[in-house]
């Protein structure tokens, strides 16, 4: 230990002398590099710089002590040996972590590995995994809807929003109901540009005619007609009913009659060809126990179906004059047989016609004195007809079904024709005023009901003096 105790410190500057006491130290660089080195310098014309001991400074790879007697060395790497000179490259500094964290871009290869395509998956493309390409050229133009002038472009698709779209359709439809201009529609959804929507078209329409009345509902019908199979395919039409019976349950709470509605337009849609029959065939074994469905085929089942959906919205879809008078005669001869007052406000109701109701009260003023001029004037039941009659006209009044001025104009209407019909009935001029008698009668124990239920006293007096 003594020994050792003794030994100079061995540093990098005295490691040659400790095992080379005759020597002047261990090189840093080999005799090997050295020549290489000098070999490259002479390819290149350039003047080599012969390599000392002594001299490391100009040795770019020469291992170098920082000071007399310390072990830290200062090593400069190959790959900043170029700061110095200018060339510096950033792209090989590894900036720690082995360069985590640094911005890659999305396709750079050694980003993500490729992987194979594999022939068993369900979305394998085959024109995808092929390398053949066939390129070709069409002169038709792209599908360029319109122009946004903001952005000075084409505008490609759809030009406006699904609420947008609704909402534009809704005044359209509204529009519609009230011009019954079908073609008007039609330009309307086109200068829309929103083929993608054609399918709520169908269900907004009905969905509208539901809260409306039976002349709405026609026009719906035939407006749909109208429509396929330009601009609406067979595809929209089958997507709109789908979306449409999708929404039976919300439609039912602010039209409770909605089934029967949906079933009539369903088979109305089958035969005005605008759905195809087996359309509902595919839909009841969709929704096996459908009671919509069911209506529907049960509609097309009876006997004459075609003539009788063509009617299915009842006398008030807007029908010729002709249709309508033969409608109200069949309402009025039904009421004489039963009497029934709900049942003839509720046909009544169905006409929609308030401005037609002067005719109702001329056909069934005549019709009644056409009856009773017939029977004796002895017999007790003589003015039956024209008393049922007038008990009619008063309740419609009072429900507000038929206004007083309607009331005023058919019996005026029935002053014109009174020659006429005293041809066929003599005492036509005296039943008739017993007839504007049984009206006052009506109007007086009404106003009567609504002040107090107290019926006048010159009630009877009026009867007597019109009988």
């Amino acid at each position: 230990m003594a020994e050792f105790a003794k030994r100079p410190e061995i540093t990098v500057a005295t490691m040659g002398k400790v095992h080379n006491p005759g020597g002047e130290g261990v090189r840093a660089v080999s005799s090997q590099a050295h020549a290489k080195a000098a070999k490259v310098a002479a390819a290149n014309n350039i003047t080599t710089i012969n390599v000392k001991n002594n001299n490391t400074n100009d040795d770019l790879h020469a291992t170098r002590g920082i000071e007399e007697g310390s072990s830290r060395r200062n090593i400069t790497r190959k790959k900043t040996a170029d700061k110095e000179t200018g060339n510096y490259n950033s792209a090989y500094k590894k900036q720690g972590g082995h360069g985590k964290g640094q911005w890659k871009e999305v396709m750079d290869p050694s980003y993500a590995d490729e992987v194979p395509i594999d022939v068993n998956d369900p979305i394998y493309d085959e024109a995808e995994d092929s390398d053949r390409y066939i390129l070709t050229s069409i002169d038709q133009e792209a599908d360029k809807r319109g122009y946004d002038q903001t952005t000075d472009k084409a505008v490609y698709g759809p030009m406006l929003t699904l609420q947008e779209f609704k909402f534009q359709l809704l005044e359209a439809l509204k529009e519609y109901f009230d011009s019954c201009d079908a073609d008007e529609v039609i330009r309307t959804l086109e200068e829309l540009g929103c083929q993608e929507y054609s399918s709520e078209i169908p269900k907004k329409a009905i969905s509208l005619a539901m809260d409306k009345g039976p002349r709405e509902r026609e026009l719906t019908s035939r407006l749909l007609t109208c429509l396929h199979p330009t601009p609406l395919s067979l595809k929209d039409m089958e997507d709109g009913f789908i979306n449409l019976l999708d929404s039976l349950e919300d439609l039912i709470t602010d039209v409770p009659d909605a089934h029967t509605m949906v079933a009539s337009f369903l088979a109305r849609a089958v035969v005005d060809e605008v759905l195809p029959p087996a359309f509902l065939s595919e839909q009841n074994n969709n929704r096996p126990g459908d009671i919509v469905i069911e209506k529907a085929v049960n509609l097309l089942s009876r006997e004459h179906c075609n003539a009788r959906l063509e009617k299915v919205w009842g006398p008030g879809d807007g029908r010729p004059v002709a249709e309508l008078k033969v409608e109200m005669d069949q309402l009025l001869e039904e009421y004489l047989m039963s009497r029934e007052l709900d049942e003839a406000a509720r046909c009544v109701k169905e006409l929609d016609c308030r401005h037609f109701h002067h005719e109702l009260i001329k056909r069934g003023t005549k019709a009644a004195m056409e009856v009773d001029g017939k029977k004796s004037t002895n017999d007790p039941a003589a003015l039956s007809n024209l008393d049922a009659m007038a008990a009619l006209f008063g309740f419609l009044v009072q429900n507000a079904i038929v206004s007083e001025y309607q009331v005023k104009k058919g019996v005026s209407r029935l002053h014109q024709i009174l020659e006429d019909i005293a041809l066929d009935v003599p005492t036509a001029p005296k039943l008739l005023e017993s007839f504007e008698s049984m009206l006052a009668v009506e109007s007086t124990s009404e106003n009567g009901k609504e002040n107090g239920g107290e019926k006048p006293t010159e009630t009877a007096e009026t009867v007597e003096s019109g009988e």
